[in-house]
């Protein structure tokens, strides 16, 4: 229980700041997507399960206060939680190499997917555009918030881990 509440609280932070503070310090109207962030850091710190819930919460609260479908943001977020999932026997706390380069991928894949649903089907066609003044831009400025706000969600997880098998061993 421990866990889900600091998870929400997680999520409700990185929402917030990621639609107030950010949008205040946006370059050219590029904010970093700290959403992404979370969903991609706790698909490979806990795996496909919880990567997927916590990037379908993520998502959910997207499509409920930005979005003009629910669902969309909502599936894309899971899927992307899943996906890092799967490189949870990969990750290593002390390496930052495999972070930095999961939760690119995962903004580029994110990016990708929305302008392919929200655009391209909508017969705007200028991809080029939207790499170079959308994709690039923010990819860049997540990766530079990520360096921050990775290690104090790996923080927070080591320290709920340790709560937790603490309390398992109460119980053995």
């Amino acid at each position: 229980m421990r866990r889900k509440i600091t998870v929400f609280v997680i999520i409700a932070i990185c929402f917030l700041l990621q639609s107030t503070l950010f949008q205040a310090l946006s370059f050219a109207s590029i904010t970093p997507n700290l959403l992404i962030v979370v969903t991609s850091a706790f698909g490979f710190m806990r795996g496909r399960k919880e990567g997927m819930w916590i990037g379908f919460f993520c998502g959910l609260l997207l499509d409920v206060f930005f979005g003009n479908v629910i669902g969309f943001y909502a599936l894309v977020y899971a899927y992307i939680g899943y996906i890092n999932g799967f490189f949870r026997k990969m990750f290593f706390p002390d390496d930052i190499k495999l972070p930095l380069i999961l939760i690119a991928a995962s903004d580029f894949s994110y990016n990708i997917l929305v302008y392919i649903f929200l655009f391209f089907l909508r017969s705007r066609f200028r991809f080029s555009y939207y790499i170079v003044h959308i994709m690039l831009p923010e990819l860049v400025y997540t990766i530079l918030v990520t360096i921050i706000l990775y290690f104090v969600i790996l923080k927070i997880n080591q320290k709920l881990e340790i709560i937790e098998k603490r309390r398992a061993s109460k119980f053995v």
